[in-house]
């Protein structure tokens, strides 16, 4: 009986996909006419920098348009966090028979990695702050900032991140993208929404709700990555 079930499933869904890919025109030009709205990439085209005072159309794009798939994504980032920390968690008491993988680092690479932590830091502030008007973003900019923990992590074994910290600036910055999908919802009846106070173009001040969000998914996804090598490179004494 299961296998007839399966078997019925899989034709279902074998059926939804095969009509689906049918229904789309593979080949076609999809650019679209600037003048007729109607179409979908004319209309990301005509609104992002109109409606939405928004210089970078990807970004309207992955954060407005579509922020339902970006909220997905940063969903699935903490649960493949979560996922591998529950995985590699060890107790207090264990957490002194561990040690960092790190080799000897020399003078040079130490004072180097001095030096350019704070300056990735920096940039991917900058990426992710700015991610309304040039290109990068949230994700961008976080993994940045968390391959600047990773240098100094890999050149010096005493290292320490205040995993504390990490968790409750994760934790704040998802629920802050959640309020603000929620004030759109309750404010102008979509989750998401923008605002209609969206600024003036090209300024650091535009975009309406787009720089915030950005900025919470910058520091969600840092923290996150910044957790996950932290935990994958400590082992175990021997």
């Amino acid at each position: 009986m299961k296998k007839y079930i399966a078997f019925i499933l899989i034709v279902i869904l074998g059926w939804s996909l095969a009509t689906t890919f049918k229904a789309i025109p593979f080949g076609a030009d999809r650019r679209g006419d600037l003048n007729h709205p109607d179409k979908v990439a004319a209309y990301y085209l005509k609104q992002s920098p109109e409606a939405l005072q928004t210089a970078n159309s990807i970004t309207a794009i992955v954060v407005n348009f579509r922020g339902f798939d970006t909220l997905g994504e940063v969903t699935v980032l903490f649960l493949a966090a979560t996922g591998l920390a529950s995985i590699l968690y060890r107790k207090e008491e264990e957490e002194e028979d561990v040690e960092r993988v790190s080799l000897p680092s020399s003078s040079l690479v130490r004072t180097g990695a001095k030096i350019l932590f704070p300056l990735m830091l920096l940039l991917g502030i900058y990426v992710f702050v700015h991610g309304h008007l040039t290109p990068g973003g949230g994700f961008q900019g976080g993994a940045i900032i968390a391959t600047g923990f990773l240098l100094m992590l890999i050149t010096y074994k005493h290292f320490e991140t205040n995993h504390n910290v990490m968790v409750w600036l994760e934790s704040l910055a998802g629920l802050a993208f959640v309020a603000v999908g929620l004030y759109g919802l309750f404010a102008y009846g979509s989750f998401l929404q923008n605002t209609h106070s969206v600024g003036t173009l090209n300024d650091l001040i535009s975009g309406g709700l787009i720089p915030l969000i950005y900025i919470f998914i910058g520091i969600k996804v840092g923290t996150e990555l910044t957790n996950i090598l932290d935990i994958l490179l400590k082992i175990k004494k021997s």
